[in-house]
Formats: structure tokens, C-alpha cells, sequence
């Protein structure tokens, strides 16, 4: 009976810790700082997601963004500035929320190939980010075709409007967030390992 009790167990902590980070990049979400010079807030949305594929892993750790993501879309306020709903998506975020499925991916499968080695996570944890800039720099830019009227520029003269609006304001945030989840990421995920999923 306890042979059978113990995956049913590790399963449902499993999902409880799923459920937990999924509740903080919740909170965490919509506290987020507007830049008067980009559509583009400082958020804390990524920090949340470095730290759930951090101590979950890559595959809980992505199902809990996408628990997140699912959330927001059908009306709870835990997007950046408390918004909500589908037309998130089309803003000019919108390409951010969708990169993040694959910033989580690539995080967390650096984060479990190369546990404990510190160089090799951030510098994975970095490309994860960089194709998040990716997703985030061509939807912006292509908002941007859209609101310039019509003198609008094409995609690729747009690109590097975004990328000074979207992204270069974040690059130094962004990597002290990586670090910290490194240096404290790695303390949580030991106890949370051999607390809940043993």
C-alpha cells in the first residue's frame, strides 16, 4: 500500500509547488514600473519565471507560466499593470508573454543540464532571454508599423526602434535577476527537492 501511496503523493506535491510559483509570478506579474519612453514597463514577470524553472525545473516550471499565462487571458488582472484578456496579446508586450514560453523552456533545460555550474546556467539562462527579446523586439516593432499612420516604416526599419525601446533598457536588470536566481535559486532548489519531490 505505501509503494502505491508514494507516487500518488510526490505527485500531488508536484502540482502544489506547480500551483505555488504559478500564485507568485501571479503577484509578482503585476507589480511592474512604466518607462516614459518605451510601451514597455520594467516588470517582474521574468524574475518569477527564472526562479520557477530554477527550482522546478524546465518541465514544471513552464507549465507553471503557462498556468500563469492562462490566468491573465481569461480575465484575472496579473499582467503587468494588472491588466488582462486576450487583447494582451495584441499590445505591444504581447510578443513578451509568448516569448516567455520559450524563455522558460531553454532557461529551465540549461538550468537541469547544467545544475550547479554557475557559468554555464547564466549563460543559458541569457540565450533564453535573448530569444524572449527576440519574440518581444518583432512584435513591437510591428505594432509599430501599425500606430505610425501613414508614413509607417516596414518590419525591418522598425526593428531597431524596438529593440532600443524594448529591449536595451532592460539588459542590465535582466542580468542581475539572472544572477540573483542563481545564487539564491540554487539554496532553494536543494531544500525544495528533498523536501517535496524525494
Amino acid at each position: 500500500m505505501k509503494t502505491e501511496d508514494k507516487p500518488m503523493n510526490t505527485k500531488t506535491k508536484e502540482l502544489t509547488l506547480i500551483g505555488l510559483m504559478a500564485a507568485i509570478t501571479c503577484i509578482a506579474g503585476p507589480l511592474s514600473l512604466p518607462l516614459p519612453f518605451s510601451p514597455v514597463p520594467v516588470s517582474l514577470t521574468n524574475l518569477a519565471i527564472y526562479f520557477s524553472v530554477y527550482i522546478l525545473g524546465m518541465k514544471r516550471g513552464t507549465i507553471s507560466y503557462l498556468v500563469y499565462l492562462l490566468l491573465g487571458l481569461v480575465g484575472l488582472p496579473v499582467f503587468s499593470a494588472f491588466t488582462s484578456g486576450p487583447a494582451k496579446l495584441f499590445g505591444p508586450t504581447g510578443g513578451y508573454l509568448i516569448g516567455f514560453i520559450f524563455m522558460a523552456l531553454i532557461c529551465g533545460f540549461c538550468v537541469d543540464r547544467w545544475n550547479g555550474r554557475f557559468v554555464a546556467s547564466f549563460l543559458g539562462m541569457a540565450a533564453g532571454t535573448a530569444v524572449c527579446y527576440l519574440f518581444g523586439t518583432v512584435w513591437l516593432a510591428y505594432q509599430m508599423t501599425l500606430s505610425a499612420g501613414q508614413q509607417s516604416p516596414n518590419l525591418i526599419q522598425a526593428l531597431p526602434a524596438a529593440f532600443a525601446a524594448g529591449v536595451l533598457p532592460f539588459i542590465i536588470g535582466d542580468l542581475l535577476k539572472m544572477v540573483l536566481t542563481l545564487v539564491v535559486g540554487a539554496q532553494v532548489r536543494v531544500r525544495v527537492t528533498k523536501a517535496a519531490l524525494n
